[in-house]
């Protein structure tokens, strides 16, 4: 079914203006538009969706920590992450923003797009890390996760830190004694 609208170019609205005067107060009167040009308009059904023109890709996500390899189709204006648990696949995260490290991949082939992506600098960026709840495919793809604490020690370690952090039973049970 096709629906013809009238096109943009074509405003029904017009303004008419009274002679110059201290008060410029226009008014603005609707009228029918005869409009030569019409833009058809498909109306389809929810599940025609998947016919746009929107190019699919597929990929692999290669989960480390619970030794298990996830192949789906991911929309490329979709994110990877998103589109994962539409389809019941589990994958790793916390914020959904883009700011943490916990579902940091490691790109093994393909390509994608990560534009909102703070949590990994451009360095790691650059070294093939990436962050799948902000990351969106440009071609098929194949990652790994990686271990949280690791990505967030290449991240963040170096300005915090001269090393590891050891546990110190001591201050925890002192902390643990305050509540």
């Amino acid at each position: 079914m096709a629906l013809a609208f009238p096109c943009t170019f074509c405003s029904p609205l017009q303004q008419k203006t009274s002679p110059i005067s201290r008060r410029y107060t226009p008014s603005i009167r609707r009228q029918a538009t005869t409009c030569k040009f019409r833009i058809p308009v498909e109306i389809s059904s929810p599940a025609d969706r998947g016919s746009l023109a929107v190019p699919t890709h597929k990929v692999t996500v290669h989960d480390r920590q619970r030794g298990v390899v996830h192949e789906f189709e991911v929309p490329e204006d979709q994110y990877i992450l998103h589109s994962a648990e539409s389809q019941n696949i589990n994958l790793p995260f916390a914020c959904r923003h883009g700011c943490c490290t916990s579902c940091a991949v490691r790109v093994k082939s393909g390509e994608l797009r990560q534009p909102q992506a703070l949590g990994i600098s451009a360095e790691l960026k650059s070294q093939g890390y990436a962050l799948l709840c902000v990351g969106f495919p440009t071609s098929d793809l194949e990652v790994e996760t990686q271990d949280e604490d690791e990505v967030y020690w290449l991240q963040f370690g170096r300005y915090f830190a001269r090393g590891p952090i050891e546990r110190d039973d001591y201050a925890l049970e002192l902390a643990m004694g305050d509540e």
